[in-house]
């Protein structure tokens, strides 16, 4: 990433060339600000690794939806990853081909299967029987064929938070790896569906090559029996899950494990298939920050709370998963003029979960800023308006450009749609 993308310049935090105090100023907080550069960088780390070889990559819609943030990618001639038909329609709006875009997911509802069909989607990653089904009828109604891949199932533990691992026996993704064979084979006899690969996704945040590869391994021995069945694979989808850095994580550079994993499945005999990544969190992730004003410094008998105005209905990942957030002033003190003390930081929402850091040394006084890093994947994405809160804006900078690429809600727009009962 760039390393210059979230920087202090004389003690302030700055995004590209952008002063993140004029951000919050000029913005308001709660707000999440994305490097345009920082995007970039982590697309061509990507992209490089690819060049030459048979691969593409699709981006994780999921991760980070905004269509600036999906544009800048488009621009660079990304593919797509979505989950569903909204998140098909935010690709299109924001200048991404459907011939180029993945539709996966575990529960397709039989009219985004038609809207993706329609739209022409690359190919439908399907995770059950019933799923194939619904798909072979759908298709049938249209007329056309479904091109299809099997999600399996490779029970491998990819090491990471059991609510973002997918990839075990456990878990509700996928088909399980016995099962894999005989769905292949029930999927070839569907005349509405034509099966062109083979997809594969243990988990997110996972930061290390080895479940990876032992993913690969056992996809490969079933693509070898598949194949005498008679089914033709085009391509393997060994999905996304590549880490960050949060706080002392080491996961590896894209570039290596990019190549690591295409230099296997080349070493297995296989170099002959397209291989598609979808990554998320590794592009996005530490290209956005969110800033929040503290409000109170609130003494406790037990804690010291630092109350911000941003909340878990902005940041949803530390109250679900515990997710590590670094957490620093904005505005750097100078040595010694301000004590620092360990604050947990909590927002306003009526909840004891609602908090972005606990045990944090912070030199901070009410009205300060705070930037909450690697905010960029899972972050608004996965923002609510619980209790009556207006999400936060997004901001794209790019150099010394600041634009608007969400503008706040207004709580009027938040129960536009409701209406009281008749008098």
């Amino acid at each position: 990433m760039t390393p210059s993308a979230f920087a202090y310049v004389d003690g302030v935090l700055h995004a590209e060339r952008v002063s993140a105090v004029d951000l919050a100023e000029q913005f308001g907080t709660p707000l999440y600000v994305y490097s345009r550069a920082a995007l970039t960088d982590a697309w061509q780390a990507y992209a490089g690794a690819c060049q030459g070889r048979r691969a593409s990559v699709h981006v994780a819609v999921k991760a980070n939806s905004n269509l600036a943030v999906l544009n800048v990618f488009a621009r660079l001639g990304a593919g797509f990853d979505i989950v569903s038909s909204g998140e098909l329609a935010r690709v299109l709006a924001a200048g991404g081909k459907a011939e180029n875009t993945v539709f996966s997911g575990v529960a397709k509802r039989a009219d985004e299967m038609r809207e993706a069909l329609i739209a022409g989607v690359k190919c439908f990653n399907v995770e059950s029987i019933p799923e194939l089904d619904r798909l072979n009828a759908v298709a049938a109604s249209l007329g056309k064929r479904a091109p299809v891949s099997l999600r399996v199932n490779p029970d491998v533990d990819a090491k990471t938070h059991p609510y973002i691992s997918t990839g075990l026996k456990s878990n509700k993704f996928g088909i399980a790896f016995d099962e894999a064979r005989t769905a292949y084979r029930t999927a070839a006899a569907m005349p509405h569906l034509n099966v062109i690969g083979i997809d594969c996704h243990i988990g997110s945040q996972i930061t290390e090559v080895a479940p990876y590869l032992d993913a690969i391994d056992k996809l490969l021995e079933l693509v070898e029996q598949i194949e005498t069945d008679g089914a033709t694979l085009s391509h393997i989808d060994v999905g996304g899950g590549l880490g960050i850095t949060y706080l002392d994580e080491t996961p590896p550079e894209i570039g290596h494990f990019v190549r690591t994993l295409l230099d296997h499945i080349e070493a297995r005999g296989h170099g002959q298939r397209e291989v598609y990544f979808e990554p998320g969190r590794s592009l996005v992730g530490n290209a956005g920050v969110m800033l929040t004003r503290v409000e109170f410094l609130k003494p406790g008998a037990e804690k010291n709370f630092a109350i911000v105005d941003a909340a878990m209905n902005d940041l949803a990942r530390p109250a679900m998963y515990e997710a590590f957030h670094a957490i620093a002033p904005v505005v750097q003190h100078a040595a010694g003029t301000t004590p620092g003390q360990i604050y947990d930081v909590v927002g306003p929402v009526c909840e004891s979960g609602d908090w972005l850091g606990r045990d944090r040394h912070l030199a901070i006084h009410p009205g300060e800023l705070l930037a909450v890093h690697s905010a960029g994947a899972y972050g608004f994405t996965m923002s609510s308006n619980y209790n009556t809160r207006p999400r936060a804006a997004e901001i794209m900078v790019d150099g010394d450009q600041a634009h608007v690429v969400r503008a706040r809600e207004e709580v009027t727009q938040l129960f536009a749609q409701e209406a009281v009962l008749p008098a």
